[in-house]
């Protein structure tokens, strides 16, 4: 038997240089090893079928292996990610510290989103289970026209045994009552069986029925309920529902500390407004409104109360032989309220409103609303009494209201604490106003950074110049970004308020008055909508000292706007 010898290529017969020219662009074949047989040299046989088909094969073979292979690999591709990340510090958080950041996540910042909690559940699996495994995320429930009962009772289950925030809001509309009651039957079914471990309760319907048929329901003990706010949108209809025949959750409500209510009578019940911060009250017409009796008797079981709002109540009749004086009637207690911050009377009636303020003494209240409560003057002289001897307020709005101009002036000028002043609609404020602001003998308010002279259509512009010059600083070099030359804004104002600031040196002012010890702030913002004395080059001007000005716009004969 002979061996085959290698293919020799016809080239390596031929003359050396011609060899050497043919080598240039020939590339070496790898010698293939082939099968021995008995045949003369230079020849090479055939393949035969057999051996095709095992060639096939064995590529076939081949692929499957490396298929197989690029499996494995993609398996071990997987495994090594999935150690990596396990190495990442968030995936080695126990399922405690996890939990809490997720409830500082969701609930600790304001407003709570509702599809923060879903979110957090779609990261992997791990998260899912911590985050069902939270009750607190699952505690505050909703029932609403877009919160279904089924999604309320799965948030319940999940919650387990921590306190709940609920609320049942249904809106003003009232053209499908039927659905509606029965929707807050089933809801109220449902909390019923978990009032004992209500943090706080929000019930909003559109009748005084829906109220009842919902409150029927709160007969329970409620010891852990801190908020309470009830409120009917149609206050004026269903009378004969006005007075409830039972007490609010057994009239056990020990930490109750807000109450809310709006158009809902409750028979002034006095256990269930003992030991308020916050009380606030709305709605209430006619022979509904509290009288003022049984509001001072409410304010009497709340000494820690720090806040109270009145809003849209009829006025009672008052007693004229005291409707002038600013000391409290005779044989009165008056009620010490130390921590009490904000009050507002929103349509209140005057006469209701100064019987309350003549009861109290509020040495630390630092913000005071007054709208459309007609003459507010006696109001203005029960503050300046309590202004001689404290009454660091910081805000006022007074909208709609008529007072005496010079009694609310001389009350500014014991409130050197004030900041914002904001008068809507109030056609008492003229341009002694202003100038008796911009006096410096001493400086009324000089802490006040924001003013509102929304529809006050009284001011000239002169006034309302001066008093925003008065309270520019001395110094000119404070404004190089606005003027060129130090001359250039110096005014009859600032040059006053140079000559106080030079003053000062020679004669030390007294201690005791904090409104000579330093000049006046520059306005940070200052609010001249609807007021149509004043131009547009006006407002270019207030703008040149005032960081931020408010105006209206001026409409154009289509309605387009014609000044920014």
């Amino acid at each position: 038997m002979a061996t085959m010898p290698v293919r020799i290529p016809a080239s390596a017969f031929t003359s050396p240089r011609r060899r050497k020219l043919s080598l240039k662009g020939y590339n070496t074949i790898p010698p293939l090893k082939t099968r021995t047989c008995h045949v003369d040299d230079g020849y090479v046989p055939r393949a035969s079928p057999n051996s095709i088909g095992s060639l096939r094969e064995s590529i076939a073979a081949l692929d499957a292996k490396v298929a197989l292979l690029q499996s494995q690999r993609r398996e071990l591709e997987i495994k090594l990610e999935q150690a990596v990340r396990l190495q990442s510090p968030v995936l080695r958080l126990p399922s405690e510290l996890l939990s809490s950041i997720f409830i500082i996540g969701v609930l600790g910042m304001g407003d709570e989103n509702p599809v923060m909690v879903p979110t957090l559940m779609l990261v992997c699996r791990y998260w899912a289970e911590v985050a069902l495994n939270t009750p607190v995320l699952w505690a505050k429930i909703s029932v609403s026209p877009h919160d279904s009962l089924e999604k309320a009772r799965r948030r319940l289950e999940r919650s387990k045994s921590c306190p709940l925030d609920i609320a049942v809001n249904f809106g003003p509309r009232i053209e499908y009552t039927g659905s509606v009651t029965e929707q807050i039957v089933h809801a109220m079914d449902l909390f019923r069986p978990v009032l004992w471990r209500t943090r706080s309760f929000n019930l909003s319907v559109p009748n005084r029925p829906q109220a009842h048929a919902a409150l029927l329901r709160c007969r329970e003990d409620a010891p852990l309920l801190e908020t309470l706010t009830i409120q009917i949108h149609h206050s004026m209809q269903e009378d004969h529902y006005s007075t409830p025949p039972f007490p609010l959750f057994n009239g056990r409500t020990p930490r109750l500390v807000s109450c809310s209510l709006t158009s809902f009578n409750f028979g002034w019940d006095l256990r269930l407004m003992s030991r308020l911060r916050v009380l606030k009250l709305g709605g209430y017409f006619n022979a509904f409104t509290p009288s003022a009796k049984t509001l001072i008797d409410i304010l009497r079981q709340c000494p820690e109360l720090e806040e109270l709002a009145l809003r849209n109540m009829s006025d009672v009749d008052s007693s004229p032989c005291y409707f002038d004086d600013s000391d409290p009637p005779p044989g009165t207690k008056v009620i010490h309220l130390p921590r009490l911050t904000k009050a507002s009377f929103y349509y209140a009636g005057i006469a209701l409103t100064r019987q309350i303020m003549l009861q109290m003494s509020f040495p630390n209240l630092q913000s005071l609303e007054m709208c459309y409560l007609e003459n507010v003057t006696p109001v203005l002289q029960i503050l300046y009494a309590q202004a001689l001897t404290r009454l660091p307020l910081r805000f006022i709005r007074i909208e709609s209201c008529l007072f005496s101009e010079l009694k609310f002036l001389n009350l500014l000028r014991h409130l050197p604490s004030l900041v914002t002043l904001a008068l809507v609609d109030v056609e008492d404020v003229s341009s002694h106003f202003l100038k008796g602001l911009s006096s410096s003998q001493p400086w009324v308010c000089p802490r006040l950074e924001t003013v509102s002279f929304d529809g006050c259509t009284s001011l000239d512009w002169d006034s309302l110049r001066t008093f925003v010059e008065a309270r520019l600083p001395a110094n000119p070099h404070a404004y190089a970004r606005y003027h060129t030359t130090p001359t250039s804004i110096v005014s009859s104002a600032s040059a006053a308020a140079a000559h106080h600031a030079r003053s000062k040196g020679r004669h030390p002012p007294r201690i005791n008055h904090p409104s000579a010890i330093m000049g006046p702030l520059r306005l940070k913002a200052i609010d001249v909508t609807r007021c149509n004395q004043i131009s547009k080059e006006m407002i270019q001007w207030l703008r040149m000292y005032v960081a931020e000005v408010k105006c209206e716009s001026a409409k154009g004969i289509w309605g387009e706007p014609a000044m920014s």
